[in-house]
This record gives C-alpha cells, structure tokens and sequence, in this order.
C-alpha cells in the first residue's frame, strides 16, 4: 500500500488511500469533541496582524472533523465562520462566468456522464468557428465577460488545434461593448507540451474535476477510454503547474461515492499543490450529479442532501479560505442563494450545457451535459444577487494584471487584493447595467454602487473609481481596471 507523502508526484501517495481511511476514522472519533472542534475552529478564523488579515486555513484531518461534527450550534458556528472568511478575503463580490460547450464528441465511457460513447441517441456536434462565433456574441449580448470552454475527449474531434484556434476565436470577437476578456478551460487531462500550448493562447484557469478520488470506484466509473488511467488523470495539475499554468481549479461531482471521502481527498490534493508547487488552487467547484440524457442519478447510491451540501461547502471555505469556490446552475436558486452565504465566490448565470444552445431561442435538451435547475436569465440572476446585497462581477483585471498564482494568493492572503477587487468589481457591474441590463435591474444596481462606492478605503481610488464610472455612463469607454 502507498505510504502517504504530500510532496509525492504519484497520484497514489499524495492522495493515498489508507491516509483517508485514516483520517475518516479520527474524524468519526472526534465528531463529538467539543474541546477539539473549538480548537479547530479558533484556528481557522481570520486574525489581524502586522499584514493585514491572516487565515490558517485546515489540514484534511482538521476539517474532516468538523464535517463530521452533527452538534447543531457548531455546525452553525461553522457557517458563520464561514461566511466571515468569505467576507473578509472576497468582500461581497460574486464573480459571474457561463460555460461554452464546444463539442459533446467523445471516446470516454463514463458511466454518469451522457456524452460517453455508448450513448447512440444524443445528438453528437461540434461547433464550426462561424457557429463559435454566433456562441460567442449571443453571450456578449447577454453581458459575459469570462468563459469556461467545455469540450468532450476525442482526439479526432476535439484536438489541442482545435482547442486553441477556438480560444482565439473568441478573443477576437469585439460585438457592440461586448468582449469575452478571460477564457478559463476544463478539457481532458494532457500533456506538459499541450499546457504550455493553452498557457501561450492566454487561458486563465485550467479547470479539471477529478470526478472521484476513491480509485476502484474511479476505474468502475470510467471503463474505458484514456479517462480510465486514474493515475494519468490525477497527475495533470502538475503537469498543468509544469506547462506554466498556475491557476488550477479542483473539483469532485458529489454523488459518485461517499462524501466524506472525497472531501479529504479534494483537501489533500489542494495540499499537495501548495506544498509541491507553492500556490494552492485557484478554484473549487463543488458539482452534484444530476440527471440527464442517458443518465438516472438515483441509479447511484451516494447523493447528498441539500444540508450537507452546504455543510461541506463551508468546510472548504474555512479549510482553503483563499481559494475562489464556484457554483453552477446544476443547483437551485434557493440552493444556490443559501450557499452564497457559506463561501461561494464565484457563479454561472444564464447557463445552456449543450453544444450550440446559446443561439437556441428555446433551451435545447436532446444534447445537455445534465438539466440546469437555475434556468433564470442573467438580468434575473444579476439583480438576485444585488438585492440579497452581493456584488456580481464581471472583473478580469488580475489574470491580465498578471496577478495570477502566487502572486494573486500574496495578496489575497495578506487582503491587499480587496483594493483592487472591489472598485473593479462596482466597474464592470457598471458597464453590464448601462449596457446589457434591463431599467429595474439598473435601478437596483445604480443604487448598490453608490453604497459600495463608500465602502472603499482608499479616497483617491474611490475618487478614481466614481470618475471611470461616470465615464462608463457618459460614453462607450470601457474596461477600467485598478
């Protein structure tokens, strides 16, 4: 049996499966330890010092304590704390992003997915770029600014060429104010040489979700295909690291096996990359399975309720406190809203998972990924957001700031990144009310930013930021950025 070690390269010994069991036996000991909860969770809230804010964050074991802890007032406790490091580091922002599918061909047999290969009946497609194009201008017209490209396995179909020639499709494409500035990708895990590749094309984050980290289930769950090396697929963020990407985003599709198992794994591989290459991830999303074409979740015996769910969402906030978390229109509005409080930074709006769905007037199913609960237009969701008294961004100044890996965790860590953050923030929600948003929506948003406005430190970026925003108004200037 592997030997744990964080710093290992082998998939097997930095998420080593007798550590889990390890540590889900101490977490189960310990769930009624108040004296030892306390502690943990003293450790893990933000304290002032000679840098600012500072926040320990949690080891896989410590947090795995607490998500196994059913004493009510703690678990309250927990949320609480949760959404204090969330404010404190990300403020009341909500970054807003929507996926791109670009193409549901594939060569994988993933059994929980209905793009693997069997499925005979889902209507195969990929997008030519003239229809990449129409994509792209449809979600320009609803106001997007950041992507996350989608695409299935198939190195006939979908190779690195045409992964990249799409990436530049989309930089390219300038339609009224519209502007897609930051193109975050989650395709199948490659090479070192391929990484390099989308590092040069200007991605943002490489998103892979490990799907599970328990290895017999993952082999079960994925039969055949290239997906099926667990190791191969496990390794890729290094090899991501390596290529020169150095915003990475994890995640684990809740319902595939037992959640407390994938909850350390998930926080020993975030481990792992800090201690290997320095930087932690830069995201978490916490997807849930849910049905689609080919594809019955109660087929699966490990789904998770919805307190659970929002159980192990603040446990990953108090654990990595500097990591963005995402959530998507898999869950519910009310889920979703609810969820905001407990660390979620990050959010998709106007979500269509099907290959061309964007230019559909009416919501295609026959090709979707998995049914989107939360099917609200993005003005909907926008002032949602705004009236529960968070922020939606459309920022990208960061990654083209250059503050991207450990610099941008520098200055999270230290919350010098609120400086920026914020008035960029209150910019670019600017330019989506004047552009994109419909009168009641301007309303409720012109409002907010003139409270927000307040809130900034610092009188001469405040100073600045109120003048680019009365130019935003004023004129088709755009994309300010501190």
């Amino acid at each position: 049996m592997a030997q744990y070690n964080v710093k290992s390269l082998k998939a097997d010994e930095f998420i080593s499966d007798s550590e889990i069991r390890a540590t889900l036996e101490y977490a189960e000991q310990n769930k009624n330890n108040v004296a030892l909860i306390d502690e943990i969770l003293e450790k893990a809230r933000p304290k002032k010092d000679g840098n600012g804010l500072s926040c320990k964050g949690l080891s896989h074991r410590e947090a795995s304590v607490l998500l196994a802890c059913e004493i009510p007032e703690k678990v309250e406790e927990m949320y609480r704390l949760a959404e204090e490091i969330k404010l404190a580091f990300y403020g009341n922002r909500i970054v807003m992003f929507a996926p791109l599918y670009l193409s549901n061909y594939c060569v994988n047999g993933c059994v929980y997915c209905p793009y693997h290969l069997k499925n005979k009946h889902i209507a195969r497609k990929k997008l030519t770029q003239e229809e990449l194009r129409q994509e792209v201008i449809a979600l320009q017209d609803m106001g997007h600014k950041r992507l996350a490209l989608e695409a299935g396995e198939d190195p006939v179909h979908n190779p690195i060429e045409y992964i990249l020639e799409c990436i530049d499709t989309i930089y390219s494409i300038k339609h009224k104010n519209g502007a897609i500035r930051r193109v975050n990708v989650n395709i199948a895990a490659t090479t070192v040489e391929n990484y390099r590749k989308l590092k040069e094309a200007g991605i943002g984050t490489y998103i892979l979700f490990q799907e599970t980290y328990h290895k017999e289930s993952y082999l079960k769950l994925h039969p055949t295909g290239p997906k099926h090396d667990y190791d191969y697929h496990t390794e890729a963020m290094d090899r991501a690291m390596e290529g020169g990407i150095d915003d990475v985003g994890l995640g684990v599709l809740f319902g595939l096996e037992l959640y407390k198992y994938e909850f350390a794994g998930l926080l020993m591989h975030a481990e792992h990359l800090e201690a290997v290459h320095g930087v932690g991830p830069h995201t978490i999303s916490v997807p849930r399975l849910k049905r689609a074409d080919d594809i019955d979740p109660d087929q699966f015996d490990n789904g998770i309720p919805d307190e659970i769910f929002k159980k192990i969402i603040a446990c990953i906030r108090i654990a990595v406190p500097y990591t963005g978390m995402i959530i998507s229109t898999r869950e519910s509005e009310k889920v979703r809203g609810e969820a905001l409080n407990m660390g979620i930074s990050q959010i998709s709006g106007a979500s269509r998972t099907s290959v061309g769905g964007y230019t559909e007037e009416e919501r295609p199913h026959d090709s979707e990924q998995f049914d989107v609960s939360d099917q609200r237009t993005l003005d909907e969701v926008v002032r949602w957001l705004m009236e529960m008294g968070h922020i939606p961004s459309f920022c990208t100044a960061c990654y083209r700031e250059g503050r991207t890996g450990d610099r941008f965790m520098s200055l999270c860590k230290s919350g010098q990144i609120l400086n920026c953050c914020h008035p960029n923030a209150l910019m670019t929600l600017t330019e989506y009310l004047v552009d994109y948003a419909t009168p009641e929506t301007q309303r409720v948003g012109f409002a907010l930013i003139e409270k927000e406005l307040e809130k900034i430190p610092g009188e001469k970026v405040k100073a600045i930021a109120r003048q680019n925003i009365e130019d935003i108004k004023a004129s088709n200037r755009r994309d300010f950025r501190f």
